[in-house]
């Protein structure tokens, strides 16, 4: 065999080159950080019954689609609960870092849907039915 066979073959047995992942779009970075923030909010108030300012922090429920999600973003980053507890700092930096987001990088790519306040600090529990088992 020769020298410049070998490295043929070696790409041969390799296989096809693994396809790249697309980048993260603007819509798909804001969608995924909200439900991080929501899955962590939900978290922190579950694991923090020490804390007793965890019960007075804004609700974040988030809703990118809904106009008063901005409103709430503030409120959250502004309230004055808790400014010494490490989990809500990371979440504070984490709603601050999607209002950023929002509100500057991803402008035009966001669509308002509605702007329902209420549904925010009340939203409808989401229900899964499964397939053949309707009500």
């Amino acid at each position: 065999m020769t020298p410049r066979l070998l490295p043929l073959l070696l790409l041969l047995l390799a296989g096809p080159p693994a396809a790249r992942p697309t980048p993260p779009t603007c819509y798909s970075r804001m969608l995924s950080l909200s439900r991080e923030i929501t899955g962590d909010f939900r978290s922190l108030q579950a694991t923090e019954p020490a804390e007793p300012c965890v019960r007075y922090l804004p609700r974040l429920y988030l809703d990118i689609h809904n106009y008063c999600v901005l409103a709430k973003l503030r409120d959250f980053v502004a309230s004055p609960q808790c400014w010494r507890v490490a989990q809500v700092d990371a979440l504070r930096d984490k709603v601050r870092k999607l209002y950023t987001i929002m509100n500057s990088f991803c402008r035009r790519d966001l669509v308002f849907l509605s702007d329902d306040c209420n549904a925010l600090e009340y939203p409808i529990p989401v229900t899964t039915v499964l397939p053949g088992h309707q009500s």
